[in-house]
């Protein structure tokens, strides 16, 4: 995975020969126990809640062009997004690739291994708080067909050639939980009907150094167990975009061509009671409709 992942190492060599804008999606006291010399700190990239109204999809393009404008981005610079370690942030440097990528910026690179792959490496950390030169850089409208709301998922429900694909955790997947924020955080437990499942762990595997995606072969097996290919659309979700994200890379990078994410994701479909829902364990309703 050349593409989006570098390693620490890469990173140290990178950040030599061109300029680049190094963003901490950590929250803000494990940022001041130390980060990456010149980290930017912009955890909201993990905590935003998102909704896919227009104005809340217009709100989510504009809150998060200006923070990474704020950032220091114009365009020119390579975004660099890390988090601790692949799985301990729920996917939340993947999140910022994510958002990037729907805004249009041009050069995104996640830190794959995190701050831990960084402080493995042996390389140097700082406590200093930069100041970075506030800049911009422009929107690209068409970006933006990665994100959909919850009317091009509604849509999709039922719809032949369309995997829906839910990441969660098995206990959300199952309808045991509502949320990682607890079993009842969200009115409603269960899942959006006829999705598919693959755990969004699936996409990285243990190495002696922590977790590490998969390669491109390994995460295209993964998929054709639930019968995605690198032709079929996929439309994402998990409970707010963070741990789809993770696999939005993942997927992208397997050359999955039509990849979209449903950001509103659970904590907005299960608050809407006139959207559908399945509930139960999944076998249940897989033997009830081999009977039927």
């Amino acid at each position: 995975m050349t593409d989006v992942l570098i390693s620490a190492s890469e990173l140290a060599d990178l950040l030599t020969k061109e300029p680049c804008v190094i963003i901490d999606t950590r929250n803000p006291d494990a940022y001041g126990a130390g980060h990456l010399p010149f980290a930017v700190n912009v955890h909201e990239i993990f905590t935003y809640l998102a909704t896919s109204t227009p104005e809340g999809m217009s709100e989510l393009k504009t809150k998060f062009a200006d923070a990474f404008g704020a950032a220091g981005l114009s365009g020119k610079e390579t975004a660099v997004i890390y988090e601790q370690s692949m799985n301990s942030g729920f996917g939340q440097s993947c999140r910022g690739y994510y958002l990037l990528t729907m805004l249009g910026y041009p050069k995104v690179k996640v830190l794959h291994g995190g701050y831990d792959a960084w402080i493995a490496a042996g390389l140097p950390t700082t406590k200093d708080v930069p100041s970075p030169a506030a800049a911009g850089f422009a929107i690209v409208p068409e970006a933006g067909d990665i994100l959909i709301d919850a009317r091009a998922m509604l849509a999709a429900v039922g719809k032949p050639g369309i995997a829906i694909l839910d990441v969660r955790d098995v206990d959300e997947w199952i309808g045991d939980s509502s949320s990682p924020y607890g079993k009842d955080f969200c009115p409603r437990k269960g899942r959006i009907p006829g999705a598919v499942w693959l755990e969004w762990y699936r996409m990285m595997k243990p190495t002696g150094e922590g977790p590490r995606f998969k390669s491109k072969d390994e995460i295209l097996a993964e998929c054709a167990t639930v019968g995605i290919g690198q032709s079929t659309p996929v439309y994402l979700y998990c409970f707010k975009g963070a741990r789809a994200s993770n696999t939005f890379l993942a997927l992208k990078n397997a050359g999955v061509k039509d990849v979209r994410m449903y950001f509103g994701s659970w904590n907005e479909w299960s608050r809407d009671p006139a959207l559908p829902i399945e509930e139960g364990l999944p076998i249940a309703a897989a033997v009830t409709s081999k009977a039927a």
